[in-house]
């Protein structure tokens, strides 16, 4: 099967990336430990980027799951049609088990992927790739990355309903009695949970997870990050290209430092980043006349006014 194309400006495709030392340090001792590594920095620093370019570079497979505040933890795990199932018996429809009602969660398929397209041995397995693996590898890779993305909007009580399936990487469905766990020739999986701060995470869940914050944009990192992107794009980092980045950095530490740029939403890569590829696209630069404007469009984004 061709590879799924992802386009946008944040298409999470997994390249390219900035990984430093200290970060592939904390991913590696995610590993070998095999806990969740969470991810903490400002809205925009790459936490949810680093995930599919780790599972690109290490060629696993890639799960994702953005969390809201409506999900639960069994939402990860697997999902049941009760309501499907009650109307198809009331209308005398049902045939075979509950395993059409079943859909597997991420960390299901990650765990145990023979697993999630059989429900767990209740129906034939069907051919084709996992319907939530992003990449839509055509060898079946040993091993899996799962983003749990944005994991503080969650109710309170849902990070602790992570902490038996992902420390003893196994789970029971509730509607069948059926066990899951880590099958047979597949490796323990990487989980990457980020966190924007936006609410306390349960003293019990921190425990059991390898914690990371990612610092704040520096004038070289940024450098680093349009240098990668712009490889990325086919595009040379001539001199002009250069002097038009080391001027949007210097713009994104001013912006920083605004005092009407809310503190909660401080400009970081992904400002950046649209800043550079809007001044490309539209040959603007520090100093033209709508630079002012473009500059409060995607570097500085001061607070609004009203409810």
């Amino acid at each position: 099967m061709t590879a799924r194309v992802l386009h946008g400006p944040d298409p999470r495709d997994g390249r390219p990336y900035d990984m430093t030392e200290d970060l592939r340090l904390a991913v590696e001792v995610a590993l070998a430990t095999e806990r969740p590594l969470l991810l903490s920095g400002d809205p925009g620093s790459g936490k949810s980027s680093l995930a599919p370019f780790l599972a690109r570079e290490r060629h696993l497979r890639y799960y994702e799951h953005v969390v809201t505040s409506r999900t639960q933890a069994t939402d990860l795990l697997w999902t049941f049609d009760s309501v499907r199932r009650l109307a198809d018996a009331q209308a005398h429809r049902m045939h075979g088990n509950d395993g059409g009602y079943l859909q597997p969660g991420v960390l299901w398929w990650s765990l145990a992927p023979e697993s999630a397209r059989t429900r767990g041995g209740l129906l034939k397995p069907p051919d084709r790739l996992d319907p939530l693996e992003r990449f839509y590898r055509q060898e079946r890779a040993r091993g899996a990355v799962v983003l749990i993305d944005e994991i503080d909007k969650a109710d309170p009580d849902m990070p602790n309903g992570l902490l038996v399936p992902l420390g003893s990487q196994e789970f029971t469905i509730a509607e069948t009695g059926a066990t899951v766990c880590r099958e047979d020739g597949v490796d323990p999986h990487l989980v990457v949970i980020t966190t924007n701060g936006e609410r306390e995470l349960p003293p019990a869940f921190l425990r059991r997870c390898i914690t990371f914050e990612l610092p704040p944009p520096t004038e070289d990192s940024l450098v680093r990050i349009a240098e990668l992107h712009l490889a990325h794009e086919n595009v040379a980092m001539g001199d002009e290209t250069m002097e038009l980045v080391m001027l949007l950095a210097e713009e994104l530490a001013k912006a920083r430092e605004e005092k009407n740029v809310s503190r909660d939403r401080l400009p970081s890569t992904a400002e950046f980043l649209d800043a550079l590829r809007a001044c490309r696209t539209m040959g603007l630069r520090p100093g033209h006349p709508k630079w002012h404007l473009l500059r409060n469009l995607t570097l500085l984004k001061p607070r609004q006014s009203g409810g």
